[in-house]
């Protein structure tokens, strides 16, 4: 009903805040609960080693930066793959 309604008010952008407000609860239940999802990520991103999982820790911007430099892909792409992930939680 919020969304409904903010998006009637404001536009696409306050849209787009709203959903990214819902990732950021996500990853802060991701975050504090990231021994339970390590593994999870390990199975999607197969390549990230022990080392790079304890680094990125729950945060979303180190698991994105380090998608980016083992894959050798660009930001963008490497945000869609998360977000595809994502989708596989709820």
């Amino acid at each position: 009903m919020v969304g409904v309604a903010v998006f009637g008010i404001a536009g696409n952008n306050v849209s787009i805040v709203i959903k990214r407000k819902v990732n950021k609860m996500s990853w802060n239940r991701i975050e504090g609960n990231w021994k339970q999802f390590k593994g999870k990520v390990k199975e999607t991103w197969g390549d990230l080693t022990d080392d790079e999982l304890d680094q990125i820790a729950g945060k979303r911007d180190v698991l994105l930066g380090k998608i980016q430099e083992k894959y050798g892909i660009a930001q963008e792409e490497a945000d869609k793959r998360i977000k595809d992930f994502e989708k596989t939680l709820d």
